[in-house]
């Protein structure tokens, strides 16, 4: 007879728990079928609310993260999109409409053009995911990319824990998708003029290259199978993930910036072939390979293309700088930037980007369009960087007139004109602005284009991407420009009061359960304070390990951003594994403060945990 007790289960780990607060936006909610949703209707299934904003690449990198994870835990988990715009245009409830399809975004979306969740759940950047499980407490929140495993093994502990006492409620979600749009193109990217007189569209919502007739309509031939995919071969085999930039190769190919595949391709115009010039199909991660064999280096999230002193050079959106493709060599390296993202103008290695979506190259100048800086900038053939519009990450409008002075808002393309003049797709504000630079004035083309991303240059006319009417619109080069009225804007976040003086500044980093420090080579954590106006900061700026840090803000400077860098890397916590898998996780904040007397003198930032009160 055996009457030994039995063993029990171990208890579930020990979690802090927030009751989470109700889900409002006055935008209302997408692909739901028309439903209004709230926090209730998710009870019983693990909830990950992700704040996004549709112009953010760090936001884009982290839809596909879930990709696969919504996939996975599907009967269990539920993803929540929260949109919370940055720019005035994201507040507009059509542009929500559109990004969502436009990213292919197979979840429900909270319109919150407010920001009224966002502040309830006392976000502090783009993207931010928060996890809450099937009893409607927030359990985890995540600032910046690269948390996915982490929520992964989140969630099937969650799902363990509420099924064994009760509360799982396993299902389909209240996810709707919308009806298909009979279009020849679908939220077309960028354009290319091919020898023939035709067009080359990157169709990026349906994955394919479209080549259009010399009337800009007519449909030639589409090269792709139309399926989320990275596989070469023929026009029909071959594969594409949301592809932007187009640019004409030496040998009459097309080169083309495969985005979400983060690599670069190459098309044959006769054979309609396929195959990879650049690229691993991962993207790129802090420590990774800055330069190298073009097929063996990672990429990250490459907007545009264009041929410039020999040399492809590609606007790497997803890690804001520039590189460059040698096809000869068939290497890749940095060409610009440091990774962090702002307005810094200088030698190509001290410079900052902040999202670099369109380029266009002349003689003795690579033009680009900044998009979150909503600035056009330049480069020089000795490698120098030159901003001519734009003043940094929070400030953008519709101003035309001296450079000095005049707004963009998010432009994502710019064009060469034969006068020395470069035309401007001004996204955000549906406008082809210009800029002048023998005379630094800054006009407007046209207006009334729905959300242009690109435009090319046909004899005395200029072809536009209308990329939000989806097609591609012929406008005569006017001899005079638009007037329009002027506008400027801030950045629609409140700002955080803290008081002048000392402030302590910690990042907050929690290790993923199973996981540890990565401290093998040296620290696994690492701190970069800057901030706008400089002078805001008197002490405690610059790159440091802790991600814990004293500074000290300047009395006589009311107001400014404090732009903050954090990456920390973790690895499984397995000493009998000689290989454990390690994850880098990172994230950028640009922060509004408000200097007030007897305000907070701590400023808690979550890269991944729970901030203490």
């Amino acid at each position: 007879m055996n009457d030994a007790a039995p063993v029990p289960a171990p208890a579930p780990r020990r979690r802090a728990r927030v009751r989470a607060p109700e889900l409002i936006g006055k935008g209302g909610w997408l692909n739901t079928g028309g439903k209004d949703l709230r926090l209730a209707d998710f009870r019983g299934r693990t909830l990950i609310l992700d704040f996004w904003t549709f112009c953010c690449i760090n936001c884009l990198h982290v839809l596909d993260e879930l990709r696969e994870l919504e996939e996975k835990h599907r009967d269990t988990v539920v993803v929540v999109g929260v949109h919370s715009p940055k720019f005035v245009h994201e507040a507009e409830h059509q542009a929500v409409v559109d990004a969502v399809e436009r990213y292919g975004v197979a979840h429900p979306v909270l319109d919150d053009p407010e920001l009224a969740t966002w502040k309830q759940y006392a976000v502090r950047a783009w993207p931010t995911l928060v996890v809450i499980d099937p009893e409607g407490y927030v359990v985890a929140q995540h600032a910046g990319e690269g948390h996915a495993h982490a929520i992964e093994r989140l969630v099937a502990e969650l799902a363990a824990e509420h099924e064994a006492k009760g509360t799982l409620r396993r299902g389909d979600g209240p996810y709707v998708p919308p009806e298909p749009e009979p279009t020849s193109l679908r939220f077309p990217g960028k354009a290319l003029l091919l020898p023939s007189g035709n067009f080359l569209v990157s169709d990026t919502t349906r994955h394919q290259l479209v080549e259009l007739a010399e009337d800009a309509e007519t449909v030639v031939r589409r090269l792709g199978s139309g399926v989320r995919g990275f596989a070469d071969g023929g026009r029909e085999e071959a594969s594409f993930n949301e592809p932007q930039g187009l640019a004409l190769l030496d040998d009459g190919a097309v080169v083309v910036a495969d985005t979400v595949n983060h690599a670069l391709r190459r098309l044959d115009l006769a054979t309609g072939e396929v195959t990879t010039l650049a690229g691993t199909g991962k993207q790129w991660w802090q420590g990774s390979a800055t330069s190298g064999p073009a097929r063996g280096t990672d990429l990250s999230s490459p907007w545009d293309v264009a041929v410039f002193g020999g040399k492809v050079w590609i606007a790497m959106a997803g890690v804001h700088q520039l590189w460059t493709y040698d096809p000869a060599a068939r290497t890749v390296a940095v060409a610009a930037g440091t990774t962090n993202e702002g307005l810094v103008d200088g030698p190509g290695a001290e410079a900052w980007f902040a999202q670099p979506s369109g380029l266009a190259a002349t003689a003795d100048r690579l033009w680009l369009a900044d998009s979150e800086t909503s600035a056009l900038r330049w480069v020089d053939p000795d490698g120098r960087v030159h901003t001519a519009v734009g003043t940094g990450l929070f400030d953008f409008g519709h101003r035309d007139g001296d450079a000095e002075q005049a707004l963009l808002q998010h432009p994502l393309g710019v064009t060469a004109l034969p006068d020395g003049s470069v035309a401007v797709a001004d996204t955000y504000n549906h406008a082809l602005r210009r800029y002048d630079p023998a005379t630094g004035q800054v006009t407007t083309l046209a207006t009334d284009l729905r959300e242009p991303s690109d435009a090319v240059l046909v004899g005395e006319d200029i072809v536009v991407v209308e990329s939000a009417r989806h097609r591609l619109t012929r406008l005569r080069l006017p001899e005079e420009a638009v007037r329009v009225e002027s506008v400027a804007h801030r950045t629609r976040r409140a700002a955080t009061e803290v008081a002048p003086g000392r402030l302590r500044l910690d990042v907050v980093f929690q290790a993923p359960a199973g996981q540890k420090l990565d401290t093998r080579y040296g620290p696994s954590t690492r701190l970069l304070v800057s901030s706008t106006p400089p002078e805001l900061l008197l002490g405690g700026g610059g790159a440091d390990t802790d991600l814990s840090r004293e500074l000290e803000l300047n009395p006589a400077v009311p107001e400014g951003v404090l732009h903050v860098s954090a990456m920390a890397a973790s690895c499984d916590d397995d000493t009998a594994n000689e290989y454990p898998a390690c994850h880098v996780h990172q994230q950028d904040w640009g922060v509004p403060l408000r200097l007030t007397e007897g305000a907070a003198d701590r400023l808690p930032l979550v890269l991944a945990g729970m901030a203490e009160n």
